[in-house]
């Protein structure tokens, strides 16, 4: 059932409108085995898969919406005293994906959680419910004309989200705050004839919420940076398919928060925290269940086997040995020794262990710590000046694995420490994709913006005739009008297109005049 409100938005059963992605990617999957046989606990054999917690399990590949990709945790680099939490969905979405543009789920929980004391169980939960919103459902266009605002009569279809925070002990939720009621998102990047100025749209889409946090939802560029080609048995089985950044003119839907780390901190003593994603979807029962988990990168995706991908989904940290078995070396390193001759280091691996699950010990591992696969960070270390794409590796403590920033280069990092580089097996290997391919912002959310739908000479600022391959509204012989185009066959389907959109400037007029908004 639906409901209109006052400004003629339609809305969904949520309420009413009211303003307010390897040789490198197995490397991180024998990583983790190596740190989980290390600790003392069995890890599951490496399996190809796809993109870096983008299509990892099979169930949840076929729903996007509800598929987590990467999740980022780092200290504000200006804002030091906060910090800044990003979660990320719907993968690998095409710019130009229309009509129906890229929307998160109205049934679903999108949720991150923080542990503040290293029991591997969540303290906090911050989650997004989202409302869908249609202003007309009579027409087939997301925008019947250039949006300006998000407010904009010309956009017709929108989502608001509120925002709940839960605080739990021992995995039981004992209050629930709401921190944000029927705020904006921002819509997706249709093109630049519908968005000329997306970057307002991202703006007004920031929203600083009473209790002191800042929150914003809405399409971005994919942050990650990677080469998926490793999955062409390891870059074409001689390297020679590499250094191509596969999530290249990509976007995902975000969430992201900005929130005062003594907020999510145990205390100033132990100010490590652990991060991971979930959703959950409504089930028929009207309940809800965790299809997707996402923590550390990769661990999915290349841990654990086919047959367990949709479980570990489901699952907790807290009961992550639920999944380890009796493998107690690493995989990776034995495939890059046989196919490419590098020594793979001496076993067993305990040099993995404080890299990806428990933290370092006098960095990011809080004290009495269970090993989890959850993003740990120390909201404690200042963020640095000249941050280095190799974290922690290279000498900067405020990069990955203590936390993780847009910035870090995590696949070489992973390649590097696999390979061992903290044994003194020093060495310099990656995928030759070092930087995203969009630049990342200077402040909140942080996230570059999404690559538009149009990438013609409309998008870069060009002539809005250039239609049939750029040739002038003429006859194909040159000597006719361009009425007589209109009506040649080579030439209709570019008449539709004018008509179509003089009628619709008419159309969006004369309703202004009537008042319908």
């Amino acid at each position: 059932m639906t409901a209109t409100d006052k400004s003629g938005w339609r809305t969904g059963t949520a309420g009413v409108f009211r303003g307010r992605r390897g040789l490198a990617v197995l490397t991180c999957g024998a990583l983790t085995a190596g740190a989980l046989t290390a600790a003392g606990v069995s890890a599951l054999t490496p399996r190809p898969a796809t993109a870096s917690s983008h299509r990892e399990a099979p169930l949840v590949s076929g729903q996007p919406q509800f598929d987590n990709t990467d999740v980022y945790a780092f200290v504000s680099p200006d804002k030091p005293d906060t910090t800044t939490l990003v979660a990320n969905w719907l993968p690998f979405s095409e710019p130009a994906g229309g009509p129906n543009f890229f929307r998160f789920a109205e049934d679903a929980r999108y949720d991150i959680n923080i542990d503040s004391d290293g029991d591997a169980m969540a303290d906090l939960v911050y989650r997004w419910t989202f409302t869908d919103h249609i202003r007309n459902g009579d027409t087939f266009l997301y925008n019947t004309g250039p949006v300006t605002s998000l407010d904009d009569p010309d956009l017709h279809v929108a989502q608001t989200y509120d925002i709940d925070l839960l605080r739990l002990r021992h995995h039981r939720v004992r209050s629930t705050i709401k921190i944000a009621d029927d705020v904006r998102v921002a819509p997706s990047n249709v093109g630049k004839a519908s968005m000329p100025r997306y970057a307002d749209l991202r703006d007004q889409a920031i929203h600083r919420l009473p209790s002191g946090i800042t929150a914003f939802a809405g399409q971005a560029d994919d942050p990650f940076f990677l080469d998926l080609r490793v999955f062409d048995l390891l870059y074409g089985g001689d390297l020679s398919e590499v250094g191509n950044d596969t999530l290249k003119g990509y976007n995902v839907n975000t969430v992201a928060l900005q929130i005062p780390s003594h907020y999510l901190r145990q205390s100033g003593r132990q100010p490590v925290i652990g991060v991971w994603s979930t959703t959950r979807r409504r089930t028929a029962d009207g309940g809800f269940a965790q299809v997707s988990r996402l923590g550390m990168p990769l661990v999915n995706e290349v841990v654990i086997p086919v047959k367990d991908k949709d479980r570990f989904n489901a699952s907790a940290p807290r009961n992550d040995a639920d999944f380890l078995k009796s493998v107690t070396n690493p995989e990776l390193p034995k495939l890059i020794e046989a196919l490419y001759k590098i020594k793979a280091p001496a076993e067993p691996r305990d040099d993995l262990v404080s890299v990806f699950l428990t933290g370092v010990k006098d960095l990011n591992q809080p004290p009495g710590v269970r090993p989890a696969e959850t993003l740990r960070l120390n909201t404690a270390v200042r963020p640095a000046a000249e941050p280095r794409r190799l974290g922690v590796l290279d000498g900067d403590n405020a990069g990955f694995p203590n936390g993780r920033r847009l910035t870090d280069d995590v696949i070489d990092i992973a390649l590097q420490v696999v390979e061992g580089e903290l044994v003194g097996a020093a060495n310099d290997l990656g995928d030759a994709v070092d930087a995203n391919d969009q630049e990342f912002g200077t402040s909140f959310p942080y996230v570059a913006l999404p690559t538009a739908g149009s990438r013609g000479p409309t998008a870069k600022g060009g002539s809005r005739n250039a239609l049939n391959g750029g040739a002038s509204l003429s006859s194909a012989s040159g000597g006719g009008t361009d009425e007589t185009v209109l009506y040649t066959a080579a030439g209709g389907a570019v008449a539709g297109v004018l008509l179509i959109g003089t009628a619709l400037s008419w159309w969006r007029r004369r309703r202004r005049d009537q008042g319908y908004y």
